[in-house]
C-alpha cells in the first residue's frame, strides 16, 4: 500500500527543484485533517472532478453556439485538453502533475452559458462587473458545496492557479503558469479545428509562415509549441515561452480574433441580440422575484445580498438550461385539460 507520506516523500526524489511539493503547500482556508492515502493536490484534483459546476460545462458554449454536430468543442472537452496539454508539459519538466491538473480542471468553472459572449453580457449589467476566472474561484470558494454545507476548500496554490489562469497576475507556482500557457494553446488550436469542420476558415487559410513555424496541422501546431515551453522554461524558475515561438502563436491568435471569433457567420447579429436579451430579461426577473431562486442561493442572498445571487445563479447555468428557464418564465404555454 502506498501511503501520503510516501507519495509525497516520492515527490521530493523525483521532482525538480523548481515543483510544488505535496508537502510545502500553503494550505487551506480551513484547516482538514490530511488524507491517509493522497496528497492534498490529489484531493483538490478529485473534489473539482466529482463537482456539479464541472459536468455543467458539458452543456456551455466554447465558441460555436449548440452546434449540430457531436465533434465540435464544449468548456468540457476545452477543460480536457487543455488538462492534458499542462499534465504533458509539468510532467517533461519536472513538476507537479496533480497540482496542475487540478488548476486546469478547474480554471473555467465560473464560465457563464453562451461562451464569452455570455460572460460579456453578464459584465455589462452586474454592478462591479464580471470576469470568469474570479468567478471560478468564487465557485470553489462559495457556490459549490457538498451535502455537508462545506465549500470545497482548495489548497491556496490550486485557488492561486484558478484565478490567475487569466489577467494581470500570473500564478506563484510553475504548474499555475503551465496551465495559464497551456489553456491559450489549447484554445487556439482547438478552435481552428473547429472552425474549419465549420466551414468557416480553410486550413490553407491560416498564415502561411504560422504554418511553416508553428505546422501545418492541429497536431504539429501543439507539439511544437508542447516542445519549445519544456525546452525555453528547462532549469529555469519561472514558464515561458521562446520569442519566435509566442510571435507566431499570437499571430494565429491575432488571425482567429479577425476571421472566426468576431466572424458574422459565428457570431451572428441576431443571434447575440437574442442571448444579450436573455441574460438582461433572467437578470432582471430573478432580482424582483429572489424568492424564485435555487434554496442554495437564498442563503448567498443573506450573505452577499441578491446581485450576487442572481448573478452566481446565471453565470452557473448551461446553455439548454437558461434557455428553458427562459422559456418557463417569459413564454405562454397552452393550456392543457386536466388529467
Amino acid at each position: 500500500m502506498v501511503l501520503r507520506e510516501e507519495l509525497e516523500k516520492r515527490e521530493y526524489e523525483m521532482l525538480s527543484e523548481f515543483a510544488c511539493k505535496s508537502a510545502e503547500s500553503r494550505g487551506r482556508a480551513v484547516y482538514e485533517k490530511p488524507c491517509d492515502l493522497r496528497t492534498d493536490f490529489q484531493r483538490d484534483r478529485d473534489r473539482i472532478i466529482h463537482s456539479k459546476a464541472l459536468r455543467r460545462l458539458m452543456h456551455k458554449t466554447q465558441v460555436f453556439l449548440s452546434p449540430e454536430g457531436d465533434h465540435f468543442r464544449t468548456r468540457l472537452t476545452h477543460t480536457l485538453e487543455v488538462a492534458q496539454i499542462a499534465r504533458t508539459i509539468s510532467r517533461a519538466l519536472g513538476l507537479n502533475e496533480d497540482l496542475t491538473e487540478a488548476i486546469a480542471l478547474g480554471h473555467d468553472l465560473g464560465h457563464t452559458p453562451f461562451g464569452h459572449n455570455g460572460e460579456e453580457f453578464l459584465n455589462a449589467i452586474h454592478p462591479g462587473g464580471f470576469a470568469h476566472n474570479l468567478q471560478s474561484l468564487r465557485v470553489v470558494d462559495v457556490i459549490e458545496r457538498n451535502a455537508a454545507g462545506r465549500s470545497m476548500n482548495l489548497t491556496a496554490e490550486v485557488r492561486d492557479g484558478i484565478v490567475n489562469h487569466t489577467g494581470p497576475e500570473w500564478p506563484f507556482t510553475l504548474e499555475g503558469q503551465v496551465v495559464r500557457h497551456s489553456d491559450r494553446i489549447a484554445y487556439i488550436n482547438h478552435d481552428i479545428d473547429d472552425a474549419v469542420r465549420g466551414g468557416i476558415i480553410r486550413a490553407e487559410d491560416i498564415p502561411a509562415d504560422c504554418g511553416a513555424h508553428l505546422g501545418a496541422d492541429h497536431r504539429s501546431r501543439i507539439n511544437t509549441l508542447v516542445t519549445d515551453i519544456v525546452r525555453s522554461s528547462e532549469g529555469k524558475d519561472h514558464i515561458v515561452m521562446s520569442e519566435d515561438a509566442a510571435y507566431y502563436m499570437n499571430k494565429l491568435r491575432d488571425y482567429m480574433f479577425k476571421n472566426v471569433y468576431r466572424n458574422p457567420q459565428v457570431k451572428l447579429v441576431s443571434e447575440m441580440d437574442k442571448i444579450r436579451h436573455l441574460i438582461e430579461s433572467l437578470y432582471a426577473y430573478f432580482l424582483e422575484n429572489s424568492g424564485e431562486l435555487p434554496a442554495e442561493y437564498q442563503s448567498i442572498i443573506e450573505r452577499d445580498g441578491v446581485n450576487e445571487a442572481v448573478k452566481d445563479y446565471i453565470a452557473g447555468m448551461t446553455d439548454r438550461y437558461a434557455i428553458n428557464i427562459y422559456s418557463e418564465t417569459f413564454v405562454p404555454s397552452g393550456w392543457k385539460l386536466p388529467k
